[in-house]
């Protein structure tokens, strides 16, 4: 098998400690720090530089180019050592040391942008230096790539419905590029139009859950699909970090902030449910990632 063969088909994570005291809730956290490259965003960039091999527009020679905020520049650094190809990836500045050191470590170039801009900055800056050389790069372009939702809705939202034998009443995560949220709502509200799909949003423009974006404040992603979301939750950057440590002290699953965000929203959704209801949220990444962010030694 090789590296590409196992990325998709993460598990299903209960996590009883956040529906306690509910009637007949259930709460499942899929497990997308099991992919090979830590994060959920292995899905997607695999399957938007396969496309773009297939189509011949990512050819050897090309360097693999798109601006980040860790996660999928990680997996386009791990694909792109695998498959022989460069990697060039703009991110802002204060983007944590392990992002940085593990992109590194597979050999991919960073050009860091401004801290203050956050990852649309990174996204201007991008398509300036693509204008410049197009022949030079492969910009697959994460946020307004089709397939970015495509590879979702072929196999998170499909691995979800089949996974809760059915039984999924209610989706919840957070959105960054938006193409995890847009393309699992999507499929599983092509297998059941009842299910609820709502987004999770920083309470303010200005927080600390990584990869999250406050949309109302932010560059729309071209793939985004208003239509999918049947309401917004909103959680603090407080109430991430909080849930973080209670994820990895209390349940010994260690996951990042937006994980942290997505579990409080899902578990404050869960507390409306009427019984029966079966909730699932994305664990999007390993926290290992973050160990330099001092909230870890906070109280909770």
């Amino acid at each position: 098998m090789d590296l590409l063969a196992l990325v998709g088909n993460t598990p299903l994570i209960s996590l009883p400690d956040f529906t306690e005291g509910l009637d007949d809730i259930t709460l499942y956290g899929k497990a997308e720090f099991l992919n090979p490259g830590g994060s959920v965003k292995d899905r997607a960039a695999k399957a938007m530089l396969l496309e773009g091999i297939s189509r011949g527009t990512l050819t050897p020679g090309k360097t693999i180019i798109d601006a980040t905020s860790g996660n999928t520049g990680i997996a386009y650094a791990m694909i792109g050592a695998a498959l022989g190809y460069p990697v060039e990836l703009y991110m802002p500045q204060n983007t944590s040391i392990e992002r940085k050191q593990l992109i590194q470590l597979y050999g991919a170039t960073i050009i860091e942008t401004d801290p203050l801009e956050g990852s649309d900055g990174a996204y201007l800056e991008v398509q300036v230096r693509v204008a410049a050389d197009p022949q030079r790069y492969f910009y697959p372009d994460q946020y307004n790539n089709p397939v970015n939702p495509a590879s979702h809705y072929a196999s998170t939202g499909l691995e979800i419905w089949q996974q809760t034998g059915q039984r999924v009443t209610h989706f919840i995560t957070g959105m960054g590029t938006s193409g995890s949220f847009v393309g699992t709502a999507r499929r599983l509200k092509y297998e059941n139009p009842q299910i609820r799909t709502l987004a999770v949003q920083p309470a303010s423009p200005f927080h600390g859950i990584e990869g999250t974006k406050h949309m109302a404040t932010s560059l729309r992603p071209g793939i985004l699909d208003d239509g999918l979301i049947d309401d917004v939750v909103t959680v603090t950057t407080e109430e991430a970090y909080a849930t973080a440590r209670q994820l990895v002290k209390r349940n010994g699953i260690l996951t990042g902030i937006s994980s942290g965000a997505n579990v409080a929203a899902a578990a404050r959704l869960a507390a409306t449910l009427p019984r029966g209801s079966v909730v699932v949220t994305l664990l999007c990444d390993t926290g290992s990632r973050y160990l330099s962010d001092a909230f870890w030694s906070q109280q909770s």
